[in-house]
C-alpha cells in the first residue's frame, strides 16, 4: 500500500482545534460539577439577594445593592478562577489526568490556555446571571465599561495564577482545604460584603493589598461612584498577576 492512502490522514489536529475542544470539555466539567456550581453560582447569588434584601451589614449611604453587586462580581471571579480551578486541577494532578494530557499532542501551555478560556466562559455566564439579578433588585451602575472589563480580566489572571500555583504545589486534599479556607477568609475580609473601613486602620492597609479587595474596590469605584479608571487597584492586580502566573509557571508540578 502506497503512502498517503489513509483517510482520514493520521496525525494531530490543528492546534486551534485542539485548544477549542479542550476548552469545551473543561467548561462542561466545570458546569456539571455540583461543588463548582455551589461556589460559582449559588453562593454569590444567595449572598447578593440576601444582603440586598435584608439590612444586615451597614454599607453606607445609598442602596445596598449598589455597594454589594461589585463585590459579588469580584467574589464570582475568585470562586471560578481561584477556588474552583485550584480544586479541580489539584485532583486532576493527583489522579494522573494532567500527566496523561501532558503526553498528548496538545502542548502543556495549550492545556493551561484551555483551562483559562473555560474559566472565562464560566465567568461570562456568572456575570450575566448576577447582572440580571442585580438589575431586578434595583441596581444602578455607572462608569466606564472598559475599566470594568480590564478589572475583570486582570482579576481573572491574578486568581488563576494563584489557583494554579496552589494546585501544582500542594496535595489535592490540602488544596481542597486551603482553597475553601481562603475563599471564606477573603469573603469576610476582602471588602466583598463588609466595607474595609469597618476594620481597624492598621488592618485596612493590609487588606487593601489583597487581590479580592483590589478587584471589589476597583469595580465599586467604577460601577458605584463612576470613576474613570482605578489605576491603583489595577496596579495591585497587575502585581498579583505577575507574581501568581510567574510562580505557577516556575513551581507547578505535573505529577
Amino acid at each position: 500500500m502506497s503512502a498517503g492512502t489513509y483517510a482520514p490522514r493520521p496525525g494531530a489536529a490543528p492546534l486551534g482545534r485542539m485548544i477549542a475542544a479542550q476548552t469545551a470539555l473543561e467548561t462542561r466539567m466545570l458546569l456539571r460539577n455540583g461543588e463548582q456550581l455551589l461556589l460559582t453560582v449559588i453562593i454569590p447569588t444567595l449572598l447578593l439577594v440576601l444582603f440586598s434584601a435584608v439590612d444586615i451589614v451597614d454599607t453606607g449611604s445609598g442602596e445596598s445593592v449598589d455597594f454589594l453587586t461589585p463585590g459579588i462580581l469580584a467574589l464570582a471571579v475568585m470562586s471560578t478562577a481561584f477556588t474552583g480551578q485550584a480544586i479541580a486541577t489539584g485532583f486532576e494532578r493527583r489522579y494522573g489526568v494532567l500527566k496523561r494530557l501532558a503526553a498528548s499532542p496538545l502542548p502543556r501551555w495549550g492545556l493551561m490556555t484551555a483551562k483559562t478560556l473555560a474559566v472565562l466562559v464560566t465567568e461570562v455566564l456568572q456575570v450575566v446571571l448576577l447582572t440580571v439579578i442585580a438589575f431586578a433588585l434595583g441596581w444602578s451602575p455607572h462608569g466606564n465599561p472598559f475599566a470594568v472589563l480590564l478589572l475583570l480580566v486582570l482579576g481573572t489572571a491574578a486568581f488563576s495564577g494563584l489557583g494554579l500555583l496552589m494546585a501544582g504545589t500542594l496535595k489535592a486534599e490540602a488544596t481542597l482545604a486551603a482553597a475553601n479556607l481562603v475563599f471564606l477568609l477573603l469573603l469576610v475580609g476582602g471588602g466583598v460584603i463588609v466595607p474595609l473601613d469597618k476594620f481597624p486602620d492598621a488592618v485596612q492597609s493590609v487588606l487593601g493589598l489583597l487581590p479580592i479587595a483590589a478587584l471589589s474596590d476597583g469595580l465599586r469605584d467604577v460601577l458605584q461612584h463612576g470613576a474613570a479608571m482605578p489605576w491603583g487597584d489595577l496596579g495591585i492586580l497587575a502585581v498579583w498577576t505577575v507574581l501568581g502566573l510567574g510562580a505557577a509557571a516556575r513551581f507547578f508540578r505535573w505529577e
